[in-house]
């Protein structure tokens, strides 16, 4: 696995109800996961039980993660019958040389490079109905997650974000500042300086709606 460097952020001031997982898992290999509690349908408890599931588990692979996924899945929705215990989850496990990437729901993913950006998964901005029916506990059988597997190189970093931050944020302006900070402490440093400076103003750039949307906000930044 390729050396890398990683920073978490999180303000969870809003609701509660996001939780977030970065795991050594030694020699290079890690998993960094951002999870999205749905607000009003018990998201905080089911954003820490999942989190607390998958560093309890022993996940060697994107199958290993999915198997997690469906048994959290299962007794989520056996308690709220896909009304209370709901959370959207994105993953992103390094092992070997490679990066695998397992996403329910809409907390995006993003790779960032010289090259440009690219959503991995989940989406961006906005009230996603659909995020919501895919998440973790919405339904007695869980949906095929979405899957991605990619060889970072180095340069790269990846962004896991729940929409706390993309809301406030177009993708290209956290692309930039990603893609221009010299450490993942500095570009997570100038990313909530941005969000603060907006919620005084109440206001996001016309691209992203003019309103600031005030909610949770969890990010992992990771340079290879």
């Amino acid at each position: 696995m390729l050396a890398s460097t990683v920073t978490t952020m999180q303000d969870n001031s809003a609701h509660g109800e996001d939780s977030f997982l970065s795991k050594d898992l030694g020699g290079g290999e890690f998993l960094d996961v951002v999870l999205d509690g749905v607000t009003g349908h018990g998201g905080e408890q089911a954003s820490n039980e999942l989190r607390d599931a998958l560093d309890a588990g022993s996940l060697n692979n994107t199958e290993d993660i999915i198997n997690l996924l469906t048994e959290m899945n299962s007794d989520f929705f056996s308690v709220g019958s896909g009304r209370f215990l709901l959370t959207t989850v994105s993953a992103v496990l390094g092992r070997g040389d490679n990066i695998e990437i397992v996403s329910a729901g809409d907390s995006p993913v993003f790779l960032i490079n010289n090259d440009g950006h690219r959503k991995l998964s989940g989406n961006a901005g906005g009230f996603l109905h659909v995020g919501v029916a895919r998440a973790i506990g919405a339904s007695e059988t869980l949906g095929a997650p979405a899957q991605v597997k990619i060889t970072p190189a180095p340069g790269d970093r990846i962004f896991l974000a729940t929409d706390g931050i993309t809301d406030n944020m177009t993708i290209e302006e956290l692309a930039e500042v990603i893609r221009d900070a010299s450490t993942p402490e500095d570009a997570s440093a100038q990313i909530e300086q941005t969000i603060k400076d907006r919620l005084q103003d109440g206001r996001v750039p016309e691209t992203i709606g003019v309103r600031f949307r005030y909610d949770d906000r969890t990010g992992i930044i990771r340079f290879f």
